[in-house]
């Protein structure tokens, strides 16, 4: 199936009614009204020739045509997205591939990725973007971002999830001051098993939604949180913090997204790069 411009918005409608289970929802993650929804719907309908969702109180239920259709419609919009983003191609490149990553894991991580990918890529162009986990997931189920790294990874259709290291949050202190506690928010996993382990630091006065942020008010105010094991260990065996005595400590793994059907692309041109990355982490 061929479609224009307009069937590429007919189509992404159709996804996000699929993702956010209503009419309402998409609706509402879109920007368009729901009468905007349900009319790009039945155009979409209609053009199939067949039904795709059952509609109820509680939502919106996928037909067996629509669940059929789901993977064209993924197909259509990455395929979309894909030459948007790669025409025109940058002067000079052969090839262009994008990377993301999670706020926290610029720095080492995804720095030395892309220094790893530069070097033994040079006539690809290269593109990095740092962002929150949903929009990291959305742009590589879309086909617009060729791999993320992820701390939380959403297991979708057709997305490869792969862990590739096993960090630590621990708990460490200024040696100046050790208090107040900082509540440092490292995702929804991490919350929970916080605020099981330690009901009494759940409420603290003290909460910052990003690791650098809060590390450097630590250095420059004092206090204690928790942080990444590799980044405070500098500071550890600097004498600036010490760690906390008896403090739990959390997981935080790493993981790698990518689309299952662009493997073989991505272990010529990008994994390699990513294995040297990881040797000097």
């Amino acid at each position: 199936m061929l479609m224009d411009a307009v069937d590429i918005d007919l189509a992404r409608t159709f996804l996000e009614i699929v993702r956010s289970g209503s009419f309402i929802a998409a609706g509402e993650k879109l920007h368009v009204t729901q009468t905007a929804v349900t009319a790009r719907v039945r155009n979409l309908e209609g053009q199939l020739g067949c039904r795709l969702f059952v509609r109820n109180r509680s939502g919106a239920t996928l037909t067996p045509d629509g669940e059929r259709f789901v993977a064209h419609a993924s197909q259509l919009v990455r395929t979309w997205k894909a030459a948007r983003r790669e025409l025109p191609m940058p002067k000079g490149a052969d090839t262009l591939l994008t990377l993301g990553g999670e706020t926290s894991l610029w720095n080492p991580l995804l720095l030395q990725w892309l220094s790893a990918l530069r070097s033994s890529q040079e006539t690809a162009a290269v593109r990095v973007e740092v962002g929150g986990k949903r929009k990291l997931h959305d742009k590589v189920d879309q086909g617009v971002m060729d791999a993320a790294l992820v701390h939380q990874p959403d297991y979708r259709p057709g997305i490869q999830v792969e862990q590739l290291l096993e960090e630590k949050l621990v708990q460490v202190r200024s040696v100046r001051c050790a208090e107040p506690y900082l509540y440092v928010d490292w995702g929804e996993h991490f919350c929970r098993q916080h605020d099981t382990a330690l009901p009494e630091l759940a409420r603290s006065a003290l909460y910052a939604d990003l690791g650098p942020l809060a590390l450097e008010y630590l250095l420059q105010q004092g206090g204690r949180g928790y942080f990444r094991s590799r980044v405070v260990q500098p500071y550890l065996e600097q004498g600036l913090m010490e760690r906390v005595p008896a403090a739990p400590e959390f997981s935080y793994p790493v993981y790698l997204i990518y689309l299952r059907e662009r493997w073989d692309t991505l272990s010529e041109n990008v994994f390699p790069s990513l294995k040297t990355a990881m040797a000097s982490y």
